[in-house]
């Protein structure tokens, strides 16, 4: 019978395993940060080539947490893609400049401009949302097609 502690890992992982990729992704994210291009640009944008070891030990923890169900190995995956994710927030987080919303502004939906609402209303997305609401479409609607040219 599992512990206590097992059965609370088991259920923590399974519940975030949704942030766990699927382990192709760590494998050609370990192989891109070691190719050559990206330790020139790893060097330019940092000015020091980069550790990537990390994409290595996630790659093996998620094998051995698919194919041998390891929860521990699970676990320090999605630990690390929540430092990831912290990392990658971080200057939204950090940002003091802005004041952040509690909620969204009081008319956030009132109806378009009449000069904005005029300029689309023979756009291809509206005659497309018109025909998936069954309605027809207008009676000016665009009768020849339009071509892009790309020269």
């Amino acid at each position: 019978m599992k512990e206590d502690s097992e059965l609370i890992l088991e259920s923590e992982v399974k519940a975030n395993s949704w942030k766990i990729r699927p382990c192709h992704i760590y494998k050609e994210e370990y192989k891109d940060c070691k190719s050559l291009k990206a330790r020139f640009q790893q060097y330019f944008v940092t000015g020091d080539i980069l550790d990537c070891s990390s994409w290595a030990h996630d790659l093996n923890d998620c094998i051995n947490f698919e194919d041998k169900g390891d929860y521990n190995a699970g676990k320090r995956v999605i630990d690390n893609e929540d430092d990831r994710r912290s990392e990658r927030m971080k200057g939204h987080t950090d940002n003091d400049v802005w004041r952040k919303r509690k909620h969204p502004p009081e008319d956030w939906n009132k109806p378009l401009p009449e000069y904005i609402s005029k300029r689309y209303e023979n756009s291809y997305l509206e005659l497309k949302n018109r025909e998936m609401k069954g309605e027809s479409p207008p009676e000016t609607s665009i009768k020849e097609p339009v071509y892009c040219t790309i020269m």
